[in-house]
């Protein structure tokens, strides 16, 4: 743990020396600002900044009709249903809607001094704030995280890792956006590390303790009717989801790794014959580079002497093709002598070279190849982004559709690693991810006309860079579970997508029975992928679990014209296509500890088998709902207790919708453009 709990207790901001009439004044650390962002919005800040912000924040401040009264010892600031108050005694701020106090200060004293916990206080590195939570009260989102989805009695630290599973607090996505069903959220703008105490009971269960290592604090506190209402204010700031083609929503195809064209293509003509419905197949890392030499651009000429022939083979078997990079180039590159010259790596502020990188061996001896000792990409200089954008020209002309965005997560913790825009380690290692992501779905628009990745780490605004997956989950259903758990924590902080390893990654092979109920489940995300050590094809698991495999994927592309459907309605407002209970049921209290069930668009409600006994407990909301598979009518709210054999999941419908079923194809290409033909309509009266 980084935070000094003795040393925070000691430490607090001076108290607010002034209040203009402008809500403005002057505190120890800095200019303090109060300010009315948009409807909706109030923006805090304390102290400058002088270093990058990233654009994090997309949106520019919308008039929101505010008004400026004092009050004893502060001002008051209204905004339509918003009040936000600002009292200088301790620095305190309020923010309330239509009459209700949202946020506040930490209401736990102490017996020795007046407070457990200052509301705002100067450290180190950065800032500390603390806020009051009531009785009960659960907190979600902080992008990607494994366990319960309510944080409330949780540390939770925002700072990518390569978490090499999903068994633990690290993760590779985060994001330092909050929220509560009762009306609020905060958002942390800022690159650097957060540390979040949520009702965490070293410091305090009764409040939310963040710690904020930058030069200045600049917070965002949202308030809205719902949940729904709070994503969409968050990602009216940081940016709507983008659009994703429509092939990508058909399933992907990969293992780490086929080792030469033969297994490569093998794979593809097999699934046609099969008649496995599939749309991309994947190239991995060690698939088509030379490991002592990547990330090269350049194809492994020993096994792929002609890589157009390949892919265009690929192509003629109606597969699109995803090949694998990472923002590292190897000091055995020809290349890498040059982009040192030109200044293209992050550097080492001690000695003027290139910061290198050196991998730890042990999680790949025995499993895969070591990699290189590397220079890292510095996507903050120009000439190095736009280097790296155009080098994808040449492989987007061989026939790869798309690429698999690996790593990002590799800048040190290191105030001596420095980037051309002056930033360093500790305040570039978050934000790197999306900068990166950023830079090859730029390279795919240019080349290609629609932006697109598949990339594996993240940061606040990465929904304007799709798609991510969900890492490296064991295989097991601790694994499955763990990994549904991340996608619905990656929604809740305003990310709708996502695809999981299905079968999990390693720890393998996969039993078949785990490998169909994981299918089933990633039926139910915006993107679905086997990937895996090692085999992952459905024919590899017997006839009984390829034939279940089959089903599923025929259910899942029948279902595509409703998820593009919902999709649009994501891109429009920011909620997301998989809707946890918190999100999609506020009010129902009894739900939100229904963690890996939800809604998948606005009408399926989805309880995925994490078991291999099939039974499953499933929570039906208010209203009526209808067993999709047997055309059973319940009426919520209630608890249904099953026992399901492996061709049966938990699926429900809301009553009185109409859910629109494609015609059968083996790749999406077969429908054409425009509107999909539809096989059948079924509605559930």
């Amino acid at each position: 743990m980084r935070l000094d709990l003795a040393r925070l207790q000691e430490l607090h901001l001076a108290d607010l020396r002034s209040v203009g009439t402008a809500a403005a004044g002057v505190t120890e650390r800095g200019p303090f600002r109060l300010e009315a962002h948009a409807p909706g919005i109030v923006r805090l800040t304390i102290g400058s900044r002088t270093l990058p912000d990233y654009g994090l924040v997309t949106a520019s401040p919308e008039p929101c009709g505010v008004r400026l009264t004092p009050v004893p010892d502060g001002l008051l600031l209204a905004a339509g249903p918003l009040r936000a108050t600002i009292v200088a005694e301790d620095f305190q701020v309020t923010l309330a809607r239509n009459g209700t106090t949202l946020l506040g200060p930490p209401k736990d004293a102490h017996f020795r001094r007046r407070y457990r916990l200052p509301r705002f206080a100067a450290t180190e590195k950065g800032f500390f704030l603390a806020i009051d939570l009531a009785e009960g009260e659960p907190v979600y989102g902080h992008g990607e995280k494994w366990s319960r989805l309510d944080h409330r009695g949780q540390w939770l630290v925002s700072w990518n890792e390569d978490a090499l599973g999903v068994n633990a607090e690290a993760s590779y996505k985060n994001c330092p956006f909050a929220w509560s069903p009762r009306g609020w959220g905060l958002f942390v703008n800022t690159p650097g590390r957060v540390s979040h105490g949520v009702g965490f009971a070293p410091l305090s269960h009764r409040s939310y303790a963040l710690e904020v290592e930058d030069e200045c604090l600049d917070l965002f506190l949202i308030a809205a009717a719902d949940p729904a209402g709070i994503l969409e204010r968050f990602t009216w700031l940081t940016g709507r989801p983008g659009a994703v083609p429509r092939w990508s929503l058909g399933a992907w195809l990969s293992r780490a790794y086929y080792r030469d064209a033969d297994e490569f293509l093998g794979a593809a003509a097999k699934v046609r014959e099969l008649a496995l419905p599939m749309d991309v197949i994947t190239l991995d890392g060690r698939a088509w580079q030379d490991t002592r030499t990547r990330f090269a651009f350049q194809w492994d000429s020993r096994r792929y002497p002609e890589p157009r022939a390949v892919l265009g083979r690929a192509g003629e078997l109606g597969f699109r093709v995803c090949c694998w990079e990472y923002p590292l180039v190897s000091v055995h590159n020809p290349a890498f002598a040059e982009l040192a010259a030109k200044g293209f790596f992050l550097t080492d502020e001690r000695t003027g070279d290139p910061w290198l990188h050196e991998w730890d061996p042990a999680p790949f001896g025995g499993v895969l190849t070591p990699l290189p000792t590397s220079g890292i990409i510095d996507f903050t200089r120009p000439e190095a982004w736009a280097w790296w954008r155009d080098r994808h020209a040449t492989l987007f002309a061989a026939g790869v559709d798309v690429i698999k965005s690996d790593f990002g997560e590799q800048v040190p913790d290191s105030p001596y690693c420095r980037a051309w825009n002056g930033d360093r380690g500790p305040r570039l290692h978050n934000v790197y991810a999306l900068l990166y992501n950023a830079c090859v779905h730029e390279a795919r628009e240019r080349f290609l006309g629609q932006g697109l990745v598949f990339a594996r780490a993240g940061w606040a605004g990465s929904q304007r860079y799709p798609v991510q997956w969900g890492g490296d989950p064991q295989a097991d259903w601790g694994g499955l579970a763990a990994s549904i758990r991340g996608m619905l924590s990656w929604s809740c902080s305003g990310n709708p997508w996502y695809a999981t390893d299905i079968g999990g990654f390693y720890g393998g092979p996969p039993e078949p029975l785990l490998f169909v109920r994981w299918c089933q489940a990633a039926v139910f995300a915006s993107h679905m992928r086997f990937h895996g050590l090692g085999e992952r094809e459905p024919w590899l698991f017997g006839e009984e679990a390829q034939n279940l495999v089959r089903a599923t994927l025929e259910l899942r592309y029948s279902l595509i014209p409703y998820i593009e459907r919902s999709l649009a309605l994501t891109c429009a407002t920011g909620v997301p296509l998989c809707r946890p209970m918190p999100l999609a049921f506020p009010e129902a209290r009894e739900a939100h500890a229904f963690d890996t069930q939800y809604l998948f668009g606005p009408d399926l409600l989805v309880a995925p088998v994490l078991a291999p006994d099939g039974e499953v407990t499933v929570w039906l909301p208010d209203g009526v709902w209808w067993d999709w598979h047997e055309l059973e009518r319940h009426v919520g709210p209630k608890r249904l207790r099953l026992a399901l054999p492996p061709d049966r999941f938990p699926l429900f419908v809301r009553e009185g919708v109409e859910i629109p079923l494609a015609i059968p194809v083996q790749r999406t290409a077969e429908w054409g453009e425009g509107d999909i033909p539809l096989a059948a309509v079924r509605r559930f009266a």
